[in-house]
């Protein structure tokens, strides 16, 4: 490993993308944004020795620091060294400056610079077609003002803020501790696996009835939270990635924001029709991405202080890279686990349906998180439970009546498709 030139390729890309040398001082009227000029903007990448059994432990010591952002860079990095061959390097970044889908092309960035700076030469990379900036003006443009009430921006409040007028007081979910308890965002996590014959019957499922992946699962996870907090009810959120022009896959920056699914789980419905009723939810929602939650809460005739979601499910796509796709050469790259967990929502699914090389699917894997400060293990336990029971009478193509479903414990014992640890 050529730790010089691992540290050059860092400040390459932030050179690259604006978000990573963008400060937030303070002023009167609020934070501004402040980019920095590329040219000189150095991030400083110490290199320190190490040994795997403390590795862990240093890494989420060093990826728990507070960032000051109207005064440090939003993005961090720090390479430790286990012996003469491996390197592991840990870059830690602020979610203002980085969501899901920026993960890829910053490490093509990264590896690319890398190689480029190894062999003695700057990197020549692909113009973006728009960078990060244009984007903003752009939006912003597109959207217009929020006092204008003939503006997008006007009109997509108008629609969140008549979707959520009379939602009921926050969910009352079987917490271990009280919900006014003092919380932070330590968690913990299970793990989910459906195998790919579950995958297969649950796209199936999907194309037979109109619906999506993405349908099936927010409809199975719509019974559970309903089922557990014992409310027919729910406002769930879920993620848009903000990609929808194919000009900005490349960027780096935070492009994703939460949009919200409030969903009645109707005792008096069958399965098909509560499919249908998501369905329609989610085209709706998805056609109003834009506006922000401080600004929807600050509209709501409710208490501020009501969240205005406790659950969430995102679900997003992973491609298998072809056969022949390697690291640089005498490099192998691996991801390192570091065990930092933190838990932002109460109820929170992260999965990814995992396809091969030739498009075939592989199965749907990703964690449960929930804090620790609310939630024993056993209780998050029992809510992955129902939910994979959920999910599983879906694949099955269970059309019946919903008000069976709506306990807090499965009535269906689960199969071998799916694991939880």
């Amino acid at each position: 490993m050529n730790v010089t030139a691992l540290q050059a390729a860092i400040d390459d890309v932030v050179r690259r993308h604006a978000p990573l040398r963008t400060l937030y001082p303070a002023t009167a009227d609020g934070p501004i944004q402040m980019v920095m000029c590329g040219d000189v903007t150095r991030v400083g990448v110490p290199v320190v020795d190490s040994f795997a059994g403390e590795l862990t432990e240093r890494i989420a010591e060093f990826s728990g620091r507070a960032f000051d952002l109207t005064a440090e860079l939003p993005i961090r990095a720090r390479i430790y060294r286990l012996g003469s061959r491996d390197v592991v390097l840990a870059l830690v970044i602020h979610h203002i400056s980085l969501d899901g889908a920026s993960v890829g092309p910053l490490m093509r960035d990264l590896v690319t610079a890398y190689l480029a700076r190894g062999a003695g030469r700057a990197p020549v990379f692909t113009p973006l077609p728009v960078d990060y900036i244009d984007y903003t003006l752009w939006k912003h443009e597109y959207l217009g003002a929020f006092d204008d009430p003939g503006s997008r921006a006007s009109t997509q409040l108008r629609y969140w803020a008549n979707n959520l007028v009379g939602r009921p007081a926050p969910l009352e979910l079987p917490y271990d501790r009280p919900r006014s308890a003092p919380v932070d965002a330590r968690g913990d996590l299970i793990q989910l696996r459906f195998d790919a014959a579950l995958h297969q019957r649950l796209l199936a499922r999907a194309r037979h009835g109109g619906a999506s992946l993405f349908m099936l699962l927010q409809t199975a996870f719509a019974i559970s939270v309903a089922a557990f907090a014992k409310s027919p009810d729910v406002t769930v959120a879920t993620a848009v990635s903000g990609r929808d022009q194919p000009q900005l896959a490349d960027l780096v920056g935070n492009l994703a924001d939460d949009v919200l699914l409030r969903i009645r789980v109707d005792r008096a419905a069958d399965m098909n029709d509560l499919i249908d009723q998501v369905r329609r939810v989610a085209l709706a929602a998805f056609a109003n991405p834009d506006t922000s939650n401080p600004r929807l809460l600050r509209c709501l005739p409710q208490d501020p202080d009501h969240p205005l979601f406790q659950a969430t499910l995102i679900l997003q796509r992973a491609d298998a890279a072809p056969p022949a796709a390697a690291g640089p050469a005498g490099m192998s790259i691996t991801d390192f686990p570091i065990g930092v967990v933190r838990a932002k929502h109460d109820l929170e699914f992260g999965l990814t349906e995992n396809y091969d090389h030739t498009g075939a699917p592989t199965g749907i894997t990703g964690p449960f998180l929930y804090p620790i400060a609310r939630f024993d293990r056993g209780t998050a336990a029992r809510f992955v439970e129902t939910f994979s029971a959920m999910v599983e009478l879906l694949a099955d193509g269970y059309s019946g009546p919903v008000a069976p479903l709506l306990q807090p414990e499965p009535r269906h014992r689960t199969r071998r498709s799916q694991r939880t640890r």
